[in-house]
């Protein structure tokens, strides 16, 4: 239900733009989100977007990550710049309603690998 794609391999300065497509209208009422899980790493939070559009990033992507969405097509961006060795990870796109209970679709990995 969550399709990413937009990874790939690029020198340290660059930039890539990962996409995530969901599918069915519902994940307009989602909030949406990158998470990334480098090797022997757990997977963290880099970015998320609620349905409102505020945004919250972690600190070691300020600044250079840009988080958007379009709920009328389903999508949310991640706009990588000034991207450094340390980026390198499988990203992967995240849908999650909080009600009661915390409830997350996961789409499937995109691997950005960035050289030095």
């Amino acid at each position: 239900q969550l399709q990413a794609c937009g990874g790939g391999l690029v020198q340290a300065g660059g930039s890539l733009r990962l996409s995530c497509a969901a599918s069915g209208s519902i994940f307009s009422f989602y909030g949406m989100g990158w998470y990334r899980q480098a090797p022997g790493k757990q997977r963290e939070l880099v970015a998320v977007v609620a349905r409102g559009g505020s945004t919250n990033y972690a600190d070691s992507v300020k600044g250079r990550f840009t988080i958007s969405r379009d709920n009328a097509k389903n999508t949310v961006h991640l706009q990588m710049t000034s991207l450094k060795p340390e980026d390198t990870a499988v990203y992967y796109c995240n849908a999650h309603l909080v009600t009661s209970t915390r409830v997350d679709y996961w789409g499937h990995g995109t691997q950005v690998t960035v050289s030095s």
